[in-house]
């Protein structure tokens, strides 16, 4: 094994994460991509980017925002403008932001400050102040995502805008050593979420139970940010709505869930499939063939491998019902995780077959597989994230997902505990002895047998 998993806190007697390491290790590897490209400075108003490069945060409210920015200018350091009183606690706090370089400003909170109020105009000034200082007023900017009224100002103000976005993703592709031990200790959150989960579903729990109960492990473990719990439960499996709702477990139900949260920034993709006190044959087979495509695109994970090699060992759209790829997008799936849910690289048949990338050691992705059951509405979700390594990779995701696990206690009867693999109408699972007037279970053990087991705990 590979990776460590530490506790959450530093300490003087083990070498844990070191977060000067991170910081200055990140801004390393981006300062050098920038010196190697055309372009003059970036400027960055996504918040991951503008973590990567600043090592700032002022929590997730302002992810979607895109009101406060950073510019990275060729051969020096970062300037950082934040929100209002965020800009002093830097000051105050991140030394490595020292000489001036934490600043107020505040761009138009997405339309919200009307035009005439001049914030576009004011961000563009800004930037051309730095560019003109330090001779790059006429080299192009790169920009990672921007509202289009500081596009127009920057353009207006004679700046060339390029794509910073790709030169970002580049920088962020291989992950340091710091990254993939936060990474890793993200997903060893997500472990004992899903250890909880599954000891807590029964039929009546609702979906947004499920949600609730996931929020309230993470957060009280430390969790960032719980961006998201996907909880899908019964005939909502199959297609998948990727959003949960008040739904109630029902025995022999299946149940997928996707667990995204942060742990210092850094993210999870985390699927399970679960089965509610039993399972049909037509979930457990799906389960199987879900599992083969996942465990068939992890065997090809090496360095040198590409993702269309990857891509290329699973179904095709049409095999399990989707006219094309665009429309069964992310169902065989894998992406980069880091800073961002999704980053390079992209595994997907859509994209990845012609257009393939090379797999290198210390990225860190998720791999997805999803398959729709023989019954129509029921259908298996698994996801495994993972580091490559120098001959092939470690999965950092460890919840058991071999073969279906099944939540809530076995259902007991006076011939012992009902089979976990049944079909979910209770009269597909009795044999009729039409001479008595009698149904029996199907499983085949007569009532009252003295050999049943009665285990009614776990």
């Amino acid at each position: 094994m590979g990776l460590h998993t530490y506790g959450h806190m530093a300490v003087d007697w083990e070498e844990r994460v070191r977060f000067d390491r991170l910081r200055e290790e990140r801004l390393a590897r981006i300062e050098e991509l920038l010196a190697r490209s055309s372009m003059g400075a970036l400027l960055c108003f996504d918040m991951a980017n503008i973590r990567y490069i600043t090592a700032t945060h002022i929590g997730t409210w302002a992810q979607d925002k895109l009101n406060r920015f950073c510019l990275l200018p060729q051969g020096d350091e970062p300037i950082m403008w934040d929100f209002g009183s965020a800009a002093r606690h830097h000051q105050l706090y991140n030394p490595w932001l020292a000489d001036g370089r934490s600043r107020a400003g505040i761009s138009t909170l997405r339309g919200a400050m009307s035009p005439e109020s001049g914030r576009a105009e004011d961000v563009a000034g800004k930037i051309c102040t730095e560019l003109e200082a330090r001779g790059l007023a006429h080299e192009p900017v790169g920009v990672d995502a921007i509202e289009p009224p500081v596009l127009f100002a920057l353009q207006a103000a004679g700046i060339e805008v390029l794509d910073g976005q790709q030169l970002m993703q580049q920088a962020r592709v291989i992950k340091t050593q710091d990254e993939i031990t936060l990474l890793n200790q993200a997903c060893a959150m997500v472990d004992a979420a899903y250890e909880d989960l599954y000891r807590a579903m029964k039929p009546g729990m609702r979906e947004n139970e499920c949600v609730g109960l996931v929020n309230k492990v993470l957060y009280d473990m430390g969790s960032e940010f719980v961006e998201g719990v996907n909880a899908i439960s019964g005939e909502r499996c199959n297609p998948h709505p990727h959003v949960y709702t008040d739904r109630a477990l029902r025995p022999g139900d299946p149940a997928y869930f996707d667990i995204l949260h942060s742990f210092m920034g850094y993210r999870t993709c985390y699927y399970r499939t679960f089965a509610i006190a039993g399972a049909s044959k037509a979930l457990l087979d799906a389960y199987k063939r879900c599992r083969y495509y996942l465990d068939a695109a992890i065997a090809l994970i090496r360095p040198g491998a590409t993702t269309a090699e990857v891509a290329s060992v699973w179904p095709r759209a049409q095999e399990f019902g989707f006219p094309n790829e665009e429309a069964a997008f992310a169902l065989q799936f894998g992406h980069g995780v880091g800073l961002s849910i999704w980053e390079k690289p992209i595994f997907s048949r859509l994209v990845s077959l012609e257009h393939p990338e090379e797999i290198r050691q210390g990225m860190v992705f998720a791999l997805e597989t999803f398959w729709p059951a023989s019954d129509g509405w029921s259908a298996a979700r698994i996801e495994e994230q993972l580091v490559v390594t120098a001959d092939g990779c470690e999965v950092i995701t460890r919840f058991p997902a071999e073969d279906l696990v099944i939540a809530g206690k076995p259902y007991y009867t006076v011939g012992g505990s009902l089979p976990l693999e049944r079909e979910v109408t209770s009269e597909r699972n009795t044999v009729l002895d039409h001479d008595r007037l009698q149904a029996a279970p199907a499983n085949g053990r007569p009532a009252g047998d003295p050999g049943a087991s009665f285990a009614l705990d776990r």
